[in-house]
């Protein structure tokens, strides 16, 4: 793929042409498929690290922005993203996504970012409900999957084998994460659901407002969760050194 998108260094080619190169060489391969492979291979992308990028095999290539690459250069090119730098870590959402509850009042009892809610929930998606498990396709998984510019918080697969977008607010769910929520399902239904594959979301938050209760009233493909969190304790016992 990089030798047929970009064959010198300084070439600059976007993510649709590597769509459109995927439909014409390897249609069986779908779009979102093909984003998430250009993040796991673009250096520079903080995404990556979802990916289980391999040093040196998949330093491929630099993100010039968020549609436009070019091939890696080690010599000019900042050292490739392998680890995500902490529970700090910025993702690569949209300025119309809210965020502003993501950092939780300490003592609140919920999740301090967003992100530690969604690993935690990745690991264990069968306490959202039995059968509930990752999506992977082509060595991708469904964390922080591509859709369209934008990040799903989680892409599952149910029982069923029905995909499952899933959207998580650590704090309390608003109406307006209903549109989000809606743009994601159609983005997957058009563009990496196979025909006839049901595509279905559910909302994660702290607390589920009555304003979001009733706008998902009439959607019976959308679920609404609400979570909580359990702490336990054990007197500490100090080792008994030899």
């Amino acid at each position: 793929m990089s030798v047929a998108l970009a064959s010198a260094e300084g070439t600059v080619f976007s993510k649709q042409q590597a769509i459109d190169w995927f439909a014409k060489n390897y249609p069986k391969i779908k779009t979102g498929t093909v984003t998430a492979h250009l993040i796991r291979l673009s250096t520079n992308a903080p995404s990556r690290t979802h990916y289980s990028a391999k040093p040196g095999e998949d330093d491929v290539f630099f993100q010039v922005d968020g549609s436009h690459f070019r091939l890696y250069q080690p010599a000019q090119d900042p050292s490739p993203i392998y680890t995500a730098p902490g529970a700090t870590e910025t993702t690569q959402k949209t300025p119309d996504e809210d965020h502003e509850e993501d950092v939780a009042a300490q003592g609140s009892g919920q999740f301090a970012y967003e992100t530690d809610l969604r690993n935690y929930l990745a690991k264990n998606l069968s306490l959202i409900e039995p059968g509930l498990r990752l999506y992977e396709d082509e060595g991708i998984t469904g964390i922080e999957f591509p859709v369209g510019g934008r990040f799903i918080d989680i892409l599952a697969l149910d029982s069923t084998g029905a995909l499952v977008v899933i959207e998580l607010k650590v704090s309390r769910g608003y109406d307006r994460v209903v549109g989000q929520l809606m743009r994601y399902i159609a983005w997957i239904r058009e563009n990496q659901a196979d025909a006839g594959q049901r595509v279905r979301g559910i909302i994660v938050a702290r607390e589920i407002s009555e304003d979001l209760f009733l706008a998902c009233s009439l959607l019976p493909d959308v679920q609404l969760y609400e979570y909580q969190l359990s702490l336990s304790l054990k007197q500490a016992q100090r080792e008994q050194r030899a």
